[in-house]
């Protein structure tokens, strides 16, 4: 559409002379056309100029499409001689900044038109420069090791456009944001005179771009956000500026790296740069300590403008004051620094998408994110308005009425009361949104404490966590809300000596007490945790990284299945190149669903029987998500799977679908080596030793110390011979020694055998061959017998320690395990959970129904009692204290401790004798059922 089709608003001629005096040339245009130049020119002396100096151009261009005519001025400026860049970028200056006015001025254009138009004139003219001006360098043979060409892509010289123009956000009157580097890797040796040469560039291209001569300038250009610009060169290599940001770079270095972009010379050096920085940018962990970084920051701009106080329009600063654009950069950048670490969504440059991104993840209100939005393109809008009037890069409003007349009339108001008190209404908001958010809270009085709780805390200065002042003063703010909290907790000492082991464990203090002062949600739930799992306070002491996932958004939302959790693994595992990053991605990733789960226990949202479940699903999970990645790894070596590949078997709890917090891993590989000889990779093997060395690598992905700790133990003794037996077994192997050498409790621990990982075929055959080996074995004679000698063993070798200690209780969870498995395999059934077991053993004709209903009920107490004894990190419940006493009578809906202790005796004593009479039955062939 032209232009005159598109016109949305037009400015009102405050200087009525100024505004009749426009070109002969121009009154043809269109009327509307001719309306808003008259407005133009009555409210701008630098737009009239240029209307004066351009009219025949933009009489021209005007009655078509703006895109049009900018592009055609864009196209002309690689055909400039090189000694008229100068001129040509100056001439193209004049008549960018009439027609993007006149775009602006009229509503052709909306906001992001209008910087991204302005910007793609500052990336040409900085890419224009840097060509020609490295091209002389290497004419004159002043960059050694450069090549005819090689001027094309900056010879290794990269600029990286900053702020407003690295976001396509350029104001109308903008000076540019620029760090100048070269790619020093390809100047080993001469890189004091690669530097040199591009020190030169930078500083003639300064002078291109910003030196005013008779035909104006482009833009004024400032050099100052590079590392150190104090006493570092205006172009310095890309090794330096990384040792620079790795060692000392500070916060709001962080905050100007999120708008960074490549955007002349080598474009690909400069992507690489930045990739190499993004983990100083974007830090792993929420970074709430941020908040006080940009706060500060706010508040030395305020000192060093003198903004402090209640806003007032007249001489306020749209950009740098209370309330102004600068508090909505700030206020965005700071949550994307927050957790854009964590989520490479929120990792945009520009204001209005980042704002937009944060608010559909959840981190700013949906409400607040579109008040701020509106707010920021309407305080960007007046300040072009500011700037168009003497091409002055001001943000000041005016301080007279007649000066705010003037902006009002621009902005196409004609009551200039109205639109002052809506501007005024708009900074105000924006200050109460964005200073709530900023401000610290102010500390509140702490509770008084009795002595042996006031010599507790007397001692927390002298921890790691608060070894540093920017700790104490954060703590100085949390403690008084924790130690309230503190006290009405149950046993409030107790619960104050776990709180202190917690935070003795913490080995630094900034991130942690960061995220308990900007959430005090996280302060409520670390004292329910100290209050009542101790175990899961000193893991969290050890892992306080996890914490970032409770303020995630979907901490507590319901269990998103095996499926869910594996496409979370996958993806924390994808965005990361290296194996070790991936592996230690997987660690982070794992200990944060882990620790949901264990949450989601402890306050009731998900019982034993579902916590155990979702343990097992996170694990299947780890393990199937893994191995992929482990076989890329190996692969890369030593070649593809030789033969039919290969399966991972989830034994024991896991292969039952049921595990608990402290769980370990039984797994066993399976391979099926075909009539592959070798592998076909640089450094081949055979597949017995390919199998073998696999599998290692596998456990040791699982289980090696890394810098996220360690994601499972693994017990491989279920395999075939046990550690006497490979660690990885062929198909035909496993199926040879099953038939013919395995022990009935070797049979019975197939009944819990799931493949987890692996080759689809291979998995299907194995599933296959299970449930053949169940039917026969399970016809077998002597099997009630092995069972009973097994038990026998079992119990004289860990007798129970007492009531509470259910799992080698007679008639506990391991008697109900013998049974359960015993009754799969007598009726030759697949099924791998207890409840799923008994079932077929009601079938099967060897278990009643009523027998079956009283162990199903036995069971499920002393799973419910085992599994919150595993969270607790006890065997007794009531050693734990108060909180862990609510806790176990919750899950097991009992009204008090001696009742539930009397339930879990009278019902581990009916188990028992169920089992011993089962057991004793005959050769459970159905004779007697007892």
């Amino acid at each position: 559409m032209t232009f005159a089709a598109r016109l949305t608003r037009c400015p009102i001629p405050h200087d009525s002379v100024a505004a009749a005096d426009l070109p002969p040339v121009l009154a043809g245009l269109p009327l509307e056309l001719v309306a808003l130049l008259h407005g133009a020119a009555g409210c701008s002396p630098y737009l009239h100029g240029l209307m004066k100096a351009e009219a025949a151009w933009l009489a021209e261009v005007l009655p078509g499409e703006p895109e049009t005519a900018l592009q055609r001025v864009l196209a002309l400026l690689p055909e400039a001689a090189p000694d008229g860049l100068a001129a040509a970028l100056r001439r193209a200056k004049r008549r960018v900044a009439l027609l993007v006015a006149l775009a602006d001025l009229g509503g052709v254009w909306e906001l992001a038109a209008v910087t991204g138009a302005l910007t793609r004139f500052a990336d040409l003219a900085v890419a224009l420069g840097v060509q020609r001006l490295v091209g002389d360098e290497i004419r004159r043979g002043k960059l050694p090791g450069a090549m005819a060409g090689d001027d094309a892509s900056g010879a290794g010289m990269f600029v990286l456009a900053m702020g407003k123009m690295g976001a396509h956000e350029l104001n109308y009157s903008s000076d540019i944001d620029l760090i100048c580097l070269f790619d020093d890797s390809r100047y080993k040796g001469v890189e004091v005179e690669a530097r040199a040469a591009f020190v030169r560039v930078t500083r003639r291209l300064t002078a291109l771009l910003s030196d005013q001569t008779a035909d104006g300038y482009v833009f004024r250009t400032d050099l100052r956000l590079r590392p150190d610009a104090a006493v570092t060169p205006v172009c310095l290599s890309a090794a330096a500026a990384e040792s620079y940001y790795e060692s000392v770079g500070r916060t709001w270095e962080r905050a100007a790296y999120i708008k960074a972009r490549p955007s002349a010379g080598d474009l690909a050096a400069g992507a690489a740069f930045l990739a190499a920085l993004r983990p100083f940018v974007w830090r792993k962990h929420l970074d709430f300590a941020a908040i006080q970084d940009a706060h500060d920051m706010r508040l030395r701009i305020r000192d060093h403008r003198g903004r402090h106080g209640p806003i007032a329009l007249a001489g306020h600063n749209i950009k740098l004051g209370a309330g102004g654009i600068r508090e909505i950069e700030f206020f965005t950048q700071t949550r994307q620094i927050i957790a854009g670490g964590r989520d490479a969504d929120l990792r945009l440059r520009g204001t209005v998408p980042a704002l937009a991104a944060l608010a559909d993840k959840g981190w700013v209100a949906g409400d607040d994110a579109g008040s701020l939005t509106g707010h920021y393109r309407a305080f960007r809008e007046t300040e072009h308005r500011l700037q168009m009037m003497n091409d002055a890069q001001t943000h000041d409003l005016p301080v007279t009425p007649s000066g705010m007349d003037r902006l009002a009339r621009m902005m196409g108001q004609g009551d200039t009361a109205r639109f002052c008190a809506d501007l005024l209404a708009r900074l105000i908001e924006t200050d109460r949104l964005t200073e709530g958010f900023f401000a610290p809270r102010a500390a509140v009085a702490a509770p008084v404490l009795p002595a042996a709780s006031r010599a507790i805390v007397d001692g927390w200065r002298a921890y790691p966590a608060l070894r540093t002042a920017r700790a104490v003063e954060i703590f100085r703010r949390v403690q008084p809300k924790l130690l309230a909290r503190l006290a009405k907790a149950a046993q409030p000492e107790a619960a104050l000596r776990e709180f202190d082991s917690f935070l003795k464990g913490l080995p630094a203090g900034v991130q942690v007490l960061s995220l308990f002062d900007a959430n005090p949600q996280l302060i409520d739930l670390i004292v329910d945790i100290a209050a009542s799992a101790p175990n899961l306070a000193r893991y969290l002491s050890r892992n306080a990284g996890v914490f970032d996932a409770v303020i995630g958004g979907s901490f507590f939302a319901p269990w998103p299945g095996a499926g869910g959790v594996a496409a979370a693994l996958a993806a924390a595992m994808a965005a990361v190149a290296d194996y070790e990053g991936k592996l230690d991605a997987l660690r982070r990733a794992v200990k944060e669903w882990h620790f949901r789960i264990g949450v989601h226990h402890l306050r009731g949202l998900a019982d034993g029987v579902e916590a155990s479940g979702h343990y097992a699903d996170l694990a299947g999970a780890a393990v199937a998500t893994v191995w992929p990645v482990v076989i890329a790894e190996f692969s890369r070596k030593h070649g593809d799977l030789p033969g039919n590949g290969a399966v991972v078997l989830g034994m024991g709890s896991l292969g039952a679908g049921r595990l608990n917090a402290l769980s370990d891993l039984d797994l066993i590989v399976i391979y099926d080596p075909g009539d592959a000889e070798m592998s076909a990779g640089p450094r081949p093997l055979a597949p017995r030793p390919f199998y073998a060395r696999l599998t290692q690598a596998l456990v040791t992905a699982l289980t090696a110390p890394m810098a996220e700790g360690r994601l499972y133990e693994v017990d491989m003794r279920l395999r075939p011979s046990g550690r006497q037996g490979p660690v990885a077994t062929t198909l035909q192997a496993f199926c040879d020694y099953h038939l013919t050498e395995a022990w009935t409790w070797e049979h019975l621990a197939l009944t819990r055998a799931r493949v987890i990982a692996g080759t689809a075929d291979l998995a299907d055959r194995v599933g296959q061959f299970r449930l053949r080996l169940l039917r026969e074995k399970g016809r077998g004679p002597g099997i009630l017998r092995d069972v009973r000698d097994m038990r026998d063993r079992l119990h004289a070798a860990k007798p129970a320690a007492g009531p509470w200690d259910v799992k080698p209780a007679h008639g506990g969870l391991m008697d109900l395990d013998l049974l359960a498995q015993t009754a799969a395999l007598l009726a030759g059934d697949g099924a791998r959970d207890v409840a799923g077991q008994l079932d077929a053993g009601v079938a099967r004709g060897w278990i009643s129904p009523a027998q079956r209903q009283r162990l199903g009920a036995a069971h499920a107490l002393c799973w419910q009692v085992h599994m919150a004894a595993r969270l607790l990190g006890v065997v007794d419940p009531q050693a734990a204290g108060a909180g862990a006493i609510r806790f176990v009578a919750q899950v097991t809906g009992a009204a008090g401790m001696a009742e539930l202790e009397a339930a879990l005796v009278r019902q581990c004593a009916e188990a028992d004798g169920i089992v011993t009479a089962l057991l004793a039955g005959g050769d459970g062939n159905g004779a007697d059922r007892s």
